[in-house]
């Protein structure tokens, strides 16, 4: 199967910056896309950002272009997601995720694998 790790959350101030990281192990050649989501306290898990493994493609919920970026570095099987001008209500539980299917990327039911997770608090 596929196991994935987050690395990279811890506090910062508002208008910091941090950069996540998820590393994925195990059948990783099924992976068709990756993907980030957010659940803060009393909210929803939320879209954040995805990838198609195979073409790069990348997408973003629509509050957050221009303030969080994606990337991937195949050789290492790892994405990255980029966070800057953090805000306070950027507070959440950022998870990474793992689609085998083709069909869609910006609902987490869709996602296979997760990752454990990794906590993001901004302070003002």
């Amino acid at each position: 199967q596929v196991q994935l790790v987050e690395s990279g959350g811890g506090l910062v101030q508002a208008g910091g910056s941090l950069r996540l990281s998820c590393a994925a192990s195990g059948r990783t050649f099924s992976i068709y896309a990756m993907g980030w989501f957010r659940q803060a306290p009393g909210k929803d898990r939320e879209f954040v950002s995805a990838i198609t493994w195979s073409g790069g493609n990348t997408y973003y919920a629509d509050s957050l272009k221009g303030r969080f970026t994606l990337s991937r570095d195949n050789a290492k099987n790892t994405v990255y997601l980029l966070m800057s001008s953090l805000k306070p209500e950027d507070t959440a539980v950022y998870y990474c995720a793992a689609k085998v299917g083709s069909s869609g990327w910006d609902q987490y039911r869709l996602y296979n694998y997760w990752g454990q997770g990794t906590q993001v608090t901004v302070s003002p």
